[in-house]
């Protein structure tokens, strides 16, 4: 098969191969040469479409955003909207945990992320939270969220929960406690997750008494 024309290439077919990069190699894998040679064109055709590496990662932001459902945000029950979208919310950057490193720091510039963000806090707004507070129920959200999508708790400790016991008793109990409730490592981060949904939704309802 011949090397794609240049014609082929757009902004979006660069932006989804761009972010198979990352999913697949992290975000130190994103350099233009490897994401021309995937593309099978020259590094140099790029540019007519992404300027840069900065409007790269752009362009890689708004697709992940895109993905994220803000429809629950529009629910007249705040805490089971809230709920909803932050569980959407982490299961978009689980599919691209490499995406994290990579979009985590960067300014807010995407119309469908700053949508997102206005939405989110116009719900804090309706569920009685002053400005202020709401600008920090959203932080701690982002943290949640995206501290639960890139560690797994579990993935640090690699031997049986019995391997631990003779020096780390606790840490032996908990493994065996939690993973006797079902769902090995994936269930354990997935209440941990929850756990702290809960205690979040909990503390904004405290402000709002």
């Amino acid at each position: 098969m011949g090397r794609p024309s240049r014609a082929l290439l757009t902004r979006e077919r660069i932006a989804l191969a761009a972010l198979q990069v990352v999913d697949e190699e992290g975000s130190e894998g994103l350099t233009m040469r490897a994401l021309a040679e995937r593309l099978g064109v020259r590094a140099a055709s790029l540019y007519n479409h992404v300027p840069s590496k900065d409007a790269l990662v752009d362009a890689v932001s708004e697709l992940v955003n895109d993905e994220i459902d803000h429809t629950p945000l529009a629910d007249p029950q705040w805490r089971t909207g809230l709920a909803a979208y932050a569980r959407g919310y982490r299961a978009v950057f689980l599919r691209h945990p490499n995406a994290v490193a990579l979009l985590a720091r960067r300014r807010v510039e995407a119309d469908n992320a700053l949508c997102g963000y206005d939405a989110l806090l116009a719900l804090l707004g309706r569920a009685g939270l002053a400005p202020a507070d709401a600008a920090e129920v959203a932080a701690a959200l982002d943290y949640l969220v995206l501290g639960s999508a890139v560690e797994t708790f579990t993935a640090g400790f690699t031997r049986e929960p019995s391997a631990y016991r003779p020096r780390y008793p606790a840490l032996a109990d908990a493994l065996d406690a939690s993973f006797a409730r079902g769902g090995g490592a994936t269930g354990l981060d997935d209440r941990g997750f929850e756990l702290g949904l809960g205690l979040l939704l909990d503390g904004v309802e405290r402000r709002t008494a």
